[in-house]
């Protein structure tokens, strides 16, 4: 029984031994690799590795690698003066100005000198299509809106421009000016209103030394008495084809030019350029006077001329 048994047992053994793998050793071909697998590896610190050859395999796998958004980065902004839009002048327009009055970015988003031209100080807006005086830089001393619609001049439409010298307002529609409009501009020394539809002036700053009005509606009434008495500076008055009846008295010593041609005035004093009582007084500086067009006889009152350096131009006979 025993010996039965170690038959079965060595039959098992064999069974056993058959179905394992061989034993062999495994011979690597040399050949197939460039690095000797038995010697040691030296590493050689002056060869150059191609960064494009390193095996891709070395890094991290990116399928449930969690994406990383970059952080906000708040944006420190500094309000100082360069980040502060400026004027032509240089200056802000959140500076102080008169009540009611607004800076071009103000009035809709749109600065008047895109939809302008600005050149240093002086704006040109001329035929523009503009119904109304459109907000200007704070230190614009020259302003041009010749050909354009604008009906009525309202008095914050120049109130904050203190550096103001010149206003054309040539060729519009204007009918009606408010009193105050210009009588705080301190500089101002050219205003031309030719060839609009007024009617009455407003009061005039002292210092003006040109004043063109010619081509209006002021006839009998649109020009206050001694309108021009204290505009001391005033050298050029252009009041032609206004429908006036009579000469606008009394006149500046400084004016150097009048024209009054193509009105309807009929009669002149003595004393309306002369002093009767003074018969030494001398305009010297009144060298044109023009009053042709008008149905009126210089002829009648030779007296009225004899301070001046020259007779008017007009009709003698």
């Amino acid at each position: 029984m025993k010996t039965f048994a170690n038959i079965l047992l060595g039959l098992f053994i064999l069974k056993a031994a058959v179905a394992a793998p061989p034993t062999d050793a495994i011979n690597y071909d040399t050949d197939t690799y460039e690095v000797d697998l038995y010697s040691n590896y030296d590493y050689d610190e002056s060869s150059n590795i191609d960064q494009g050859e390193i095996e891709i395999g070395t890094v991290l796998p990116i399928v449930n690698r969690p994406i990383l958004s970059p952080e906000p980065v708040q944006e420190e902004i500094e309000e100082d003066e360069e980040s502060t839009p400026k004027l032509i002048d240089g200056s802000s327009p959140q500076g102080p100005l008169s009540p009611g009055v607004q800076t071009p970015e103000a009035s809709g988003g749109i600065s008047t000198c895109i939809l302008c031209a600005c050149i240093r100080t002086t704006v040109y807006c001329d035929d523009h299509n503009l119904d109304s005086v459109p907000p200007l830089p704070k230190g614009t001393t020259h302003v041009y809106l010749r050909f354009n619609k604008i009906s009525k001049i309202n008095k914050n439409d120049f109130s904050y421009l203190n550096k103001l010298q010149k206003i054309d307002l040539t060729s519009n529609i204007v009918s009606e000016i408010d009193e105050d409009a210009f009588r705080g501009l301190e500089q101002l020394n050219e205003l031309s209103l030719l060839d609009n539809r007024i009617r009455q002036l407003p009061e005039l700053p002292n210092s003006l030394n040109f004043l063109d009005v010619s081509k209006n509606r002021l006839g009998r009434k649109g020009i206050k008495q001694e309108a021009f008495k204290d505009l001391k500076d005033l050298r050029i008055l252009y009041l032609n084809e206004n429908s006036l009846d009579h000469i606008p008295i009394p006149l500046p010593d400084s004016l150097q030019a009048l024209h009054l041609q193509d009105n309807n005035i009929q009669e002149m004093h003595e004393d309306t350029f002369c002093n009767t009582k003074d018969f030494s007084y001398v305009r010297r500086s009144l060298e044109d006077i023009r009053l042709d067009g008008n149905p009126i006889n210089l002829s009648r009152t030779p007296q009225a001329f004899v301070c001046l350096p020259r007779i008017p131009v007009g009709r003698l006979v």
